[in-house]
């Protein structure tokens, strides 16, 4: 009797245990609209070289996709977060506030934020100071900071077309925007003494001088699709696009991209970092997922392998610019032993 009552009670905890990620038998991706067309690249060939299901892929924006990665361990939440930017250490308590533990951060590649415009348009060559006084909310007037009063590039720099300010770039939900927050307007902003002297006195006063963005129409917010960016600045004369170098490969008929303090953006001045507003991309994944959800661990080997991130793998053949050849075996010995990350430092 006692043997079966044990066994009853056995089947209780069962009943009452998480469904985990039973029903569902394909990986879930979400995340960064960046890597959106690389992990679905990957999850084709995944698909074609096994017979398994293809992963599901969605563009939400790197945020959204650590909001909904860290929603939950079980089979209603993605196996993966898609990033253009390394995870906040308050996206990493989020996780674990909800019983998501034993991430592992999976660095794929490199990508440039550039600065596109129409092929038929005058050519820029912005300085960072340039990016930062054209767009950002507020600038420095002396000692003190006021409404941002520039109307043109040429009112910024007398070197810039004579063209109005109005760039279409990605909104606050996007991996995209961070990154340009940090290199784009910092560094615009740190060519300041002042700006520079906060920085490293008060991050958090200094991030609020440089990360507001104009909000009398200079700057759009002009969601997740950078497709449709690129179209509006065909259709818009004098409009600038704000989105990740793999869309001007894609592009490269219909439009061009401005020079960074001196430096075209290309696969060589990206992965060396001379272009200055380059960034590395991510794919985060649950641990807890492998093992339970059928080809997640042999999906991240798909995309780790050196047919796929390694150069001249299919993936850098749309935009993905390849690790350095330590880097990337690194990488692969990462998603071999699924080491789990240590908490962000910020």
């Amino acid at each position: 009797m006692r043997l079966l009552i044990g066994a009853a009670t056995a089947l209780g905890l069962v009943a009452m245990a998480p469904a985990a990620h039973a029903s569902r038998d394909y990986v879930w991706a979400a995340g960064s609209s960046t890597v959106f067309p690389f992990a679905t690249r990957a999850a084709e060939n995944f698909s074609k070289k096994t017979g398994k299901k293809a992963p599901k892929v969605e563009s939400l924006g790197t945020g959204g996709g650590f909001k909904l990665f860290c929603g939950g361990a079980g089979e209603g939440f993605p196996d993966i977060a898609n990033a253009s930017r390394p995870m906040k250490r308050s996206e990493f308590e989020a996780c674990k506030a909800k019983g998501v533990r034993d991430i592992v951060e999976i660095k794929i590649g490199f990508d440039g934020i550039v600065i596109a415009m129409d092929k038929s348009a005058p050519n820029y060559n912005f300085k960072l100071a340039d990016l930062y006084l054209g767009l950002a909310q507020n600038t420095p007037n002396d000692d003190k900071f006021s409404a941002n009063p520039y109307k043109t590039w040429r009112d910024v720099n007398s070197q810039l077309p004579a063209n109005r300010i109005l760039v279409y770039g990605p909104p606050p939900t996007s991996g995209t925007r961070d990154a340009w927050l940090e290199l784009a307007m910092e560094g615009g902003a740190k060519q300041y003494p002042a700006l520079k002297a906060l920085s490293a006195s008060d991050e958090k006063a200094f991030k609020a001088k440089a990360h507001p963005i104009r909000m009398d129409g200079a700057w759009v917010d002009a969601g997740e699709n950078d497709n449709a960016i690129v179209g509006t600045i065909e259709k818009t004369p004098g409009a600038l696009g704000v989105f990740g170098y793999s869309f001007l490969g894609e592009n490269a008929s219909r439009i061009k991209a401005a020079t960074v303090n001196g430096v075209k953006p290309t696969p060589v001045t990206i992965a060396n970092g001379t272009y200055p507003v380059s960034r590395s991309l991510f794919i985060y994944v649950k641990k807890s997922s492998v093992g339970v959800v059928p080809g997640l661990k042999e999906f991240l080997t798909e995309f780790a392998s050196d047919a796929a991130a390694g150069r001249g793998g299919y993936l850098s053949q749309r935009g993905l610019i390849p690790l350095p050849p330590a880097q990337h075996a690194a990488m692969k010995g990462v998603v071999a032993k699924l080491t789990p990350m240590a908490p962000p430092k910020n």
